[in-house]
């Protein structure tokens, strides 16, 4: 019992370094932060969107504008993943949901070659909800989680003749989690023998605790940007996010007794025949006891992230982008937990860099409007041992598209579109196994639909 609730809690804090929406991106990171720079696949580090966006995506680029910004955006995502058991051939699916994820920019120029800023951004992030949780066969490591969270930047760039520009970030950044996950009865020990329920008749899986998992955290971190323009045509940019070690203290579980209407076989030790099983396991979810409300603290690592990047003008109406981004996601090896009422424990992640690349193109329609377009690929930063329902993430593909539009001297609007495709992912739904594991195959794509809006000061 002890070893279930444990996973159960560390899997929850493990997650809660990130915020939310999972579903389209490296390991559990998120780079859809402005409409402009989605229309054109995340690229931007030479040279940002101007509306605002560039304290995430390169802070040095917010020395370049002269004018001052104010922008609120946000981004629909609908993912949509299946799991096909490759034993039985059962097939589930998420929950047809969308979630938003919003974002909110303010730019000060400091005379003409600098500039402050902060912004309101989501660079790592999760959101996983099945179908059918009575059903689903991977309710006991995950059937619902959902991660709130952000970071907050204050920025400070200052530009040198418009041809070299610095910028540097502060993040705070805030982690909440919520984890829900089934226990199940049949591998749980027989109080007082040495047994399972699964040897005295119990079937497999048998739902008997509905287990719940909050947490949250602040941290520190900051973030670097360099942009070199040695003319009107050309620029070069790299940004630098650093880690995060993320102290989790005083993540709350606790768990809902599931009646199971069981009753036992054959006597067991002072209990006849007959007696309910539920009224034996009641006692675990006491206070104090496995089961009961108690507390879990971990450490983890928030990735650093490095994306280095060119922009190039072939006529005055086109730019051409390329960007190439590392996240160092082995930083997530592994888990300790250390547990109020149970002992500690590790889990194995095993996580592994990834690389990115990002194409975008832009071409404006006179001065009214801009049509953007590009490609990404990038690697997966889970082995398969960790493709779960909690993470089902892959090697990914994506287009997109995108539209900005001038609604008169000050305003802009920006709207895009991003369709994902992930490669099928060889995962498991049940604890580590020998011989069984993976178990079946996920399937994963998704449809973000981003909009943002932008005055110029």
């Amino acid at each position: 019992m002890r070893r279930y609730s444990l996973i159960l809690t560390a899997i929850a804090l493990t997650v809660a370094v990130g915020i939310p929406d999972r579903a389209h991106a490296q390991g559990y990171g998120v780079f859809e932060h402005s409409a402009c720079a989605m229309g054109r696949a995340g690229t931007g580090v030479a040279a940002p969107c101007n509306d605002g966006s560039a304290i995430f995506f390169n802070p040095a680029g917010i020395a370049l504008d002269p004018d001052g910004v104010i922008s609120l955006g946000g981004t629909l995502i609908g993912p949509r993943a299946t799991f096909e058991n490759k034993y039985t051939g059962i097939e589930s699916e998420f929950k047809d949901n969308w979630y938003p994820v919003p974002t909110a920019y303010l730019i000060w120029p400091l005379g003409d070659n600098q500039a402050i800023g902060f912004g309101l951004f989501a660079p790592y992030g999760l959101t996983t909800e099945w179908a059918n949780e009575d059903d689903f066969e991977g309710r006991f490591l995950s059937y619902n989680t959902s991660l709130t969270g952000v970071y907050m930047q204050p920025t400070y760039a200052i530009s040198f003749n418009k041809k070299f520009s610095v910028g540097f970030g502060l993040d705070l950044s805030y982690a909440d989690v919520e984890l829900n996950r089934r226990v199940d009865l049949s591998s749980q020990a027989v109080p007082g023998t040495s047994l399972t329920w699964g040897n005295l008749g119990v079937p497999r899986p048998t739902d008997f605790a509905d287990a719940n998992i909050t947490g949250d955290t602040l941290q520190w971190g900051a973030h670097f940007g360099v942009i070199a323009r040695p003319n009107e045509r050309f620029s070069i940019g790299a940004r630098y996010l650093t880690k995060q070690t993320v102290e989790i203290d005083g993540g709350e579980f606790k768990a809902e007794q599931i009646s199971t209407g069981l009753r036992l076989p054959i006597q067991v030790g002072p209990y006849p025949a007959g007696t309910p099983i539920d009224a034996l396991v009641a006692p675990l979810f006491n206070e104090g006891a496995t089961l009961g409300p108690q507390e879990g603290s971990t450490e983890i690592t928030f990735p650093d992230q490095f994306v280095v990047g060119v922009a190039f003008k072939p006529t005055p109406a086109m730019t051409l982008l390329f960007d190439y981004q590392w996240v160092n996601w082995s930083v997530f090896d592994e888990l300790t937990l250390d547990f109020e009422y149970a002992p500690s424990t590790t889990e194995e992640e095993n996580y592994q860099d990834t690389n990115g690349l990002r194409f975008g193109a832009e071409f404006a329609l006179g001065e009214a409007a801009v049509l953007r377009a590009g490609y990404l690929w990038h690697e997966a930063a889970a082995p398969p041992e960790s493709v779960t329902p909690l993470l089902p993430e892959g090697e990914r593909n994506e287009l997109t598209f995108g539209l900005g539009m001038h609604l008169g001297e000050r305003f802009r609007i920006d709207a895009a579109y991003q369709r994902i495709w992930q490669e099928d992912r060889e995962g498991r739904t049940i604890p580590i196994t020998p011989g069984i594991t993976p178990n079946g195959t996920y399937t994963s794509n998704a449809n973000l639909f981003g909009f943002g809006i932008t005055w110029d000061f």
